[in-house]
């Protein structure tokens, strides 16, 4: 590696070629990042005390082998955002200076000839800058003067035009831009093919300008070791399709959100968002798989990121399919990818049926919503579409899955048709965030014609202004108030209209009889309230239990016989045979009193734990043990399985006993020897309960 310092515009004179590698991200400068290059170009141009600006490095490797004749392209490896930008820069800068040079070397053709062409070659060898598909034939256009061609690079065009704003409002200080641009100074950091490891050093350029995203990492980790063919061949047949489908802006949002659900399916673990890259690698390197090559593996990720761009950027086809992806969208279930990807696999290899995988899809939406209605908290659901997979049974595929759902314990479980009908008519439902989704779905099940609910607005059809009109107190009684307070943003009371504003706050008999009224309303949801004679507490109460048996066809549970769940059921181990009475110190009869209030504390968590006696602990399970008692003489021995670092102890009574071998499972220990200490500690079990459940 040679790195030297050197001014940015006598760098780019004397090099022959910038070539941006296939295995290159896009361009991904916003106005933020050109905003503060013109800031700092400007500022050292007007102050002459500042001799120089560094804008950081420009790293490249020879394309090929010096020769006689002419001189070999660059390829970039870090710098070409900064590179693209003063390209666009000097061209726009071009355009406003036209005859005119302010300062000695800035005219129009100077730039041109200096910067952004070679003049005396011909064809791609005529420019300076060669960008990846996506952004080439934009850049060529601009420095060339043509139109832009179709799709062009949005980036770009928006940052080109950004500079061509600038610069006509700042016609007074070009001579300022000019002299700051001049004063730009970067590292130029020549790597040695035969020495240089282009992607470690690729790996670590993270310092300046817009961080790599992991989808870049990923993709260079992929192309770079690569031969020149190679490398072409699978980006132009597999990644430059992904980009494609996936679209510009897509592409820099939801791809690495997408990798992450393709490693998760793939190795059954849920990596952190920023560790993606890390994740990938180890996969690629240390696990066993079943690709083998850089082109299968290559060839899969395509394979997954079309089923991806069909479920999460609204690409699906199949009608009823892209109505149940929007739905999912709608409730921002990004969690369930990995589970539906693997779905979305076996659909497409007919391992699953098309109505099959439909019901599914059906099925993940109803999960999310109901509990959604019922308040369960969100936290545990990542880790349980992360670990479906390994429940399904594909010769009985979607039996597998209802059965799957109807077992989740607790914070995981599907709502039953009871609790669900209960929540939904009592939860405030206007100020749900996605109060759209419900009115839509309710309005067109079961409907062939759908119904654009967005033409209509929402009505309360018992008003929510606090200042009730005599008609309205009359209608509801003497508790008016308490009633309005409580029903007015529940699913009795909540209804569609295209009148809006003719209803207002009028009295329901109007709102029901006038031109547009109830009686006439073509809608499902205003079903029934043409023949209500009074709207009070028992008519809406009346309507929220019809809508709420609706709601339950809507959203629908895994309904499964008893029997065959039975089946399913995992067939208890033989007893081991160990009882209490197995553990003399727990006989004693302070320790007694003290296990039997710690045992009834700890059961009392939640319906789905269990206690189990071992030779030598206690066993406390919810899906797997969360803490163990070890008993002995003048305490309780406790060990909660989670790591050290993550248990919040404000007295400081844990151990840490992370690689020490002890009976129990994970890393903290507790010792228990009065009750007045055991609500302290059960604070303690109680964030390895809620960590195991997917709370934590």
């Amino acid at each position: 590696m040679k790195a030297t310092e050197a001014k940015l515009l006598a760098f780019l004179k004397k090099s022959p070629q910038f070539i941006i590698p296939i295995y290159q991200r896009t361009y991904s400068w916003t106005i933020k990042e050109c905003l503060q290059l013109w800031d700092d170009i400007l500022r050292a141009g007007r102050n002459e005390n500042i001799l120089a600006h560094f804008i950081g490095s420009v790293v490249y490797i020879e394309k090929g082998l010096y020769q006689v004749s002419s001189q070999s392209p660059l390829l970039v490896i870090d710098g070409q955002q900064r590179l693209t930008t003063i390209t666009i820069l000097l061209e726009a800068l071009a355009r406003h200076l036209g005859n005119t040079e302010p300062i000695d070397g800035f005219s129009a053709k100077k730039l041109r000839n200096y910067y952004l062409l070679n003049p005396l070659e011909d064809g791609e060898r005529g420019f300076k800058l060669i960008l990846t598909q996506t952004d080439k034939n934009t850049l060529l256009a601009l420095v060339e003067g043509k139109d832009t061609p179709q799709n062009p690079s949005l980036r770009l065009t928006e940052n080109f035009e950004f500079f061509e704003k600038k610069l006509t409002e700042n016609k007074g200080e070009l001579c300022s831009l000019c002299e700051g641009l001049a004063k730009l100074v970067i590292v130029d950091v020549a790597l040695n093919r035969d020495q240089d490891n282009p992607q470690l050093i690729f790996e670590s350029m993270n310092s300046t300008g817009r961080e790599l995203s992991q989808a870049d990492l990923i993709r260079n980790f992929i192309l770079m070791g690569l031969d020149p063919d190679h490398q072409t061949r699978l980006y132009e047949e597999h990644w430059r399709p992904m980009e494609v489908e996936f679209g510009q802006e897509a592409y820099g949002n939801y791809f690495d959100s997408f990798m992450r659900h393709y490693l998760t399916v793939k190795t059954g673990e849920i990596p952190n968002i920023r560790d993606v890259y890390e994740a990938f690698k180890t996969d690629v390197r240390e696990k066993d798989s079943e690709i083998t090559t850089v082109d299968e593996r290559v060839a899969d990720i395509h394979t997954y990121a079309h089923y991806f761009c069909a479920m999460a950027l609204g690409k699906e086809t199949d009608k009823d399919l892209a109505n149940a992806f929007q739905d999912l969208r709608e409730l921002k279930v990004e969690v369930a990818y990995p589970f539906l990807l693997e779905l979305y696999h076996d659909y497409q290899n007919n391992i699953l049926s098309r109505e099959e995988f439909l019901e599914a899809v059906r099925l993940t939406e109803s999960y999310v919503f109901r509990r959604s209605v019922c308040a369960i908290p969100t936290n545990s659901m990542n880790k349980t579409f992360a670990n479906f997979g390994r429940a399904l049974k594909k010769d009985r595929y979607l039996e597998s899955i209802k059965v799957y759902f109807s077992w989740l314990p607790s914070y995981r479980r599907f709502p039953t048709d009871e609790e669900f009908k209960r929540e939904i008519k009592v939860r405030d439902l206007y100020k749900f965030p996605r109060r759209s989704y419900w009115l839509r779905r309710i309005e067109n099940h079961d409907r062939k014609e759908r119904v654009l609910v967005d033409e209509y607005t929402i009505e309360h059809i018992l008003p929510q202004n606090e200042n009730l009109s005599k008609p309205w107190q009359e209608a509801l009684g003497l508790e008016w108030q308490r009633i309005q307070e409580t029903w007015v943003h529940t699913l009795g009371n909540l209804t569609l209209t295209g009148y809006n504003s003719e209803y207002s706050d009028r009295p329901f008999p109007e709102k029901r009889d006038m031109h547009g009224g109830f009686k006439e309303s073509p809608l499902r949801l205003n079903e029934g309230l043409g023949q209500v004679e009074i709207w009070n507490e028992t008519a809406i109460q009346t309507r929220a239990e019809r809508l709420a048996e609706r709601a339950v066809m809507v959203w629908k549970a895994p309904h499964i016989a008893a029997d065959l769940l039975n089946a399913y059921q995992v067939k208890p181990q033989k007893a081991n045979g160990y009882t209490i009475y197995d553990h003399p110190y727990l006989l004693a009869p302070v320790m007694a009193k003290l296990f039997k209030a710690f045992s009834k504390e700890v059961l009392a968590l939640d319906p789905c734990v269990t206690e189990e006696f071992l030779k030598l602990y206690v066993a406390y399970k919810a899906e797997t043990n969360f803490v163990d008692v070890v008993p002995q003489a003048k305490r309780l021995r406790l060990s909660l399985n989670m790591r050290f670092p993550e248990i919040f102890d404000p007295k400081g009574i844990c151990k840490d006993v992370t690689n020490i071998g002890r009976w129990g499972n994970g890393d903290v220990e507790i010792g228990l020897e009065k009750l007045e200490d055991l609500p302290y500690v059960m604070g303690l079990i109680r964030q390895a309960f809620e960590k195991q459940m997917g709370n934590g």
